[in-house]
């Protein structure tokens, strides 16, 4: 999986004046936790946090903070302003290579479905799936093969296997399927007679 380098500057302040003054300046309150160490708050660049969430990629963050310290985290959760669409905070969630990590990883889709071919239309349920697996063995996306699939037929996240992976998302999520239409119908009918 890919890394991410990003810069923090440790904060004190937590009130909500104080988080409405980083917000002016073009900063971004964030939190960090997890692996049983205390929550440690500090700000990132508006900008520079742009590039790790406005992307449909995961990453592993390698954070560094002004007080010397450094982390790899996830990006864990995410609040933004419901108009204009700007991040307003970040939760990250501290990793170890050796222990699994869950995360979101982006699903992309190959190949041309059976399916589609008979006039059947193509839909995607999920944009992406939860996985848990150590670092080493991440992948940057999960690739769904849909030549195979016909009329009515769908991939649930119970029919995605990968290797040294566990796949968390709900196993009766539909990842993708391909729904009969009036012409596909028919079609079907047509070639049924001819038969």
């Amino acid at each position: 999986m890919q890394h991410f380098d990003l810069k923090g500057q440790v904060r004190q302040a937590a009130g909500k004046a104080a988080i409405k003054a980083f917000r002016k300046q073009g900063l971004v309150p964030c939190n960090l936790y997890g692996l049983g160490m205390e929550n440690v708050l500090f700000t990132v660049n508006a900008k520079e946090l742009k590039a790790l969430t406005d992307t449909p990629k995961s990453f592993i963050v390698d954070l560094t903070l002004d007080n010397g310290t450094k982390h790899m985290a996830v990006l864990h959760e995410m609040q933004w302003h419901p108009v204009k669409d700007n991040c307003l905070h970040v939760d990250f969630l501290a990793v170890d290579e050796a222990k699994p990590i869950k995360i979101d990883v982006p699903i992309i889709i190959t190949g041309h479905a059976i399916g589609v071919q008979q006039g059947g239309k193509f839909s995607q349920g999920r944009r992406s799936i939860k996985i848990c697996a150590l670092m080493k063995d991440l992948p940057d996306d999960v690739t769904v093969d849909i030549s195979k699939l016909g009329l009515d037929k769908k991939i649930k996240a119970q029919d995605i296997k990968l290797d040294k992976i566990a796949v968390l998302t709900d196993k009766d999520a539909i990842i993708c399927e391909v729904k009969a239409t009036r012409n596909s119908a028919a079609a079907a009918t047509t070639e049924e007679e001819a038969a």
